[in-house]
């Protein structure tokens, strides 16, 4: 009986997001686990089943270290920022495109879903420059730059290619690579690239999946979640000490595609089987939804 409840409670979800688009950002334990990225992808292939249209981000940080690592590249970082010169662009694209993005679309077919790897220089789906990081001299008082080599922030996104997959029922995953004006590949905030995206799509839900339950009042106590922020709430929430650290530019990301016309945004527990599911298709849901 309790299953047959479960699928009763589903049924509002499935006819509210029916034909709508679902934007997920993996990240986290469903990248470097490769049981719970099968899990994940299984589930993104139901979304598609009962008639939503998912469309996948992914990341890929530690990946990265660890293949610079094997291949004696030493990473570079600048104020904790990672350094991305031509040879580690190369590693990137190779991690990225050659291996987490082909592992992905190789498990959603598994499941029989339609899967499609692409990244954001196809088409020019993503068209960046060059990003200089600015930060605060806390010695000198000023404001400095710091230049992080081939890292890039997003100047326009032409949608056009993942029109193309989604009305022909594929479910696209993208790599967060984009390409300047002269062709060159930059490197892009994978958080970043999920919200612009979503917003350009006009994605029902943009939902972020991470190592955490969402946004804690006391980060040492796991039932201290905060299930539901207003947009306007985030300022107050960053000045208090609230959100925090890695926490702030995700809430910042699902904040700019809100309103950019987003419906929802939503940072859920990647570690936790079938978050995917039951942040969709219950009414508690399980991490920190913005509003």
């Amino acid at each position: 009986m309790e299953q047959v409840n479960i699928l009763v409670e589903a049924l509002p979800y499935i006819k509210k997001f029916h034909k709508q688009k679902i934007m997920i950002k993996y990240g986290g334990h469903a990248m470097i686990d490769e049981i719970a990225m099968a899990s994940t992808a299984r589930d993104t292939v139901l979304l598609k089943y009962v008639g939503m249209e998912p469309i996948v981000v992914h990341g890929g940080g530690p990946e990265i270290t660890r293949s610079m690592n094997k291949l004696g590249k030493e990473p570079k970082f600048i104020k904790g920022l990672r350094v991305t010169d031509e040879e580690t662009m190369e590693i990137v694209k190779m991690v990225l495109v050659g291996n987490i993005n082909t592992n992905i679309v190789s498990k959603i077919c598994l499941h029989d879903g339609k899967g499609v790897g692409i990244s954001g220089k196809d088409n020019k789906l993503i068209q960046a420059c060059k990003k200089l990081h600015k930060y605060h001299n806390e010695e000198t008082g000023e404001i400095e730059e710091i230049d992080l080599g081939l890292v890039g922030e997003i100047k326009k996104v032409n949608p056009d290619i993942l029109k193309l997959f989604t009305e022909n029922n594929y479910i696209p995953v993208i790599s967060p690579i984009g390409i300047a004006e002269d062709g060159t590949s930059l490197n892009l905030n994978a958080d970043t690239v999920a919200g612009a995206l979503a917003s350009e799509v006009d994605a029902e839900k943009l939902i972020i999946l991470t190592d955490v339950p969402g946004v804690l009042r006391n980060p040492k106590n796991p039932s201290s979640l905060i299930q539901k922020i207003k947009v306007e709430e985030v300022p107050k929430l960053i000045e208090e000490g609230i959100i925090t650290g890695g926490m702030i530019p995700k809430i910042e990301t699902c904040v700019k595609a809100i309103n950019d016309g987003v419906k929802s945004a939503h940072i859920i527990d990647g570690r936790l089987k079938h978050s995917l599911l039951l942040e969709i298709f219950t009414t508690d849901g399980i991490g920190t939804m913005i509003y």
